[in-house]
């Protein structure tokens, strides 16, 4: 027995499934979590998702009325918590990564645990992890998991919408390294299943509002600071000029890789303050400018060698100045 045959296992004898991503959903999160429901529900089996926050506003496009949020119904994401035999970790490999009031409930939960998961240095709480750190999203693992457990067939457009979203937002549309050939058989098995991947795209992408066209404009025109000697670009933006603009989670979730589109960028960082505290995104290319060394030395942070997060609660200007100071260390001057 494969350990996708194990879950599948695990799934058949649980009488009452949670699902669980980070904080701060993003494509993979989402698309992952719903896939995984629409598997278990084709196996005559009942779950529940429950995540910490919502989604941006342009993953709204799919059905989220599935999902339970912390931040709304704290009552009903601990009684599902608690009441839960199985519990499944995905697209997260630290039990801190579902933020502090869902951290508890995890790791008080007495049901069992199931990671899927694609990030480097898991943690060891799960009672059955899945970790592959080559694939190119935990999306990619659910597919794996419908594969290699033995029910292909069951995978249909329902199922693979979502999984498709997941592999398409956490490979930046297929453009990312972490593109390998398994990446595009998996894709293969998605659409035999029906999915209309145009539509995806065009649900995903054409999706902007004109506060957000106006604050990504503002920030390339106003913010940019291009450190030509290391080669990377930075945008910082502040609680009042997000507000400005009306922000909205996901507004500037595009910025760091339209920053890498800079001809002759190794790295792009974009913060902003959010909450209290500056959230970093870290993007970079090629396997000799990792991102994620910095965001964890520096940041409290972590990730994907090319992509990462962090954060700093300085002021945005100490933020800015911590990282001017820090980037000759990790990105060298050239001549």
């Amino acid at each position: 027995m494969n350990i996708y045959q194990q879950v599948e296992a695990e799934i058949q004898a649980a009488s009452h499934i949670v699902i669980t991503a980070h904080k701060s959903a993003d494509g993979d999160s989402i698309g992952s979590s719903l896939g995984l429901l629409y598997f278990i529900e084709k196996l005559g089996k009942k779950a529940v998702i429950c995540h910490p926050d919502k989604a941006p506003d342009f993953l709204y496009w799919l059905d989220t009325s599935s999902i339970v949020l912390m931040e709304e119904n704290p009552a009903e994401v601990t009684t599902q918590m608690k009441k839960a035999d199985l519990i499944f970790c995905l697209d997260y490999n630290a039990t801190h990564r579902v933020g502090p009031d869902m951290q508890v409930l995890l790791e008080e939960a007495t049901g069992k645990k199931i990671m899927i998961d694609h990030h480097l240095d898991p943690e060891d709480f799960p009672t059955l992890t899945i970790s592959e750190t080559t694939a190119s999203s935990t999306a990619q693992l659910i597919v794996n998991l419908i594969e290699e457990s033995g029910h292909l067939a069951l995978l249909d457009d329902k199922i693979g919408t979502p999984l498709y979203l997941g592999i398409l937002t956490d490979t930046g549309s297929f453009k990312f390294n972490s593109v390998k050939p398994r990446t595009h058989e998996v894709l293969a098995k998605i659409l035999a299943g029906g999915v209309e991947h145009h539509l995806i795209h065009e649900k995903l992408n054409d999706t902007n509002t004109e506060s957000r066209l106006r604050l990504q404009g503002y920030a390339m025109s106003e913010k940019l600071e291009v450190l030509y000697d290391h080669h990377v670009a930075i945008i910082s933006l502040s609680k009042e000029e997000l507000a400005k603009y009306n922000y909205k989670k996901g507004d500037t979730d595009s910025l760091a890789n339209l920053l890498l589109s800079i001809k002759g960028m190794k790295a792009a960082i974009v913060f902003t303050e959010r909450d209290g505290i500056m959230k970093i995104s870290f993007r970079s290319k090629g396997a000799e400018n990792p991102v994620n060394v910095l965001a964890a030395e520096h940041f409290d942070g972590g990730g994907h060698a090319n992509a990462a997060g962090g954060m700093s609660d300085l002021t945005v200007g100490e933020t800015l100045g911590k990282l001017k100071e820090l980037i000759p260390q990790y990105f060298q001057k050239e001549e």
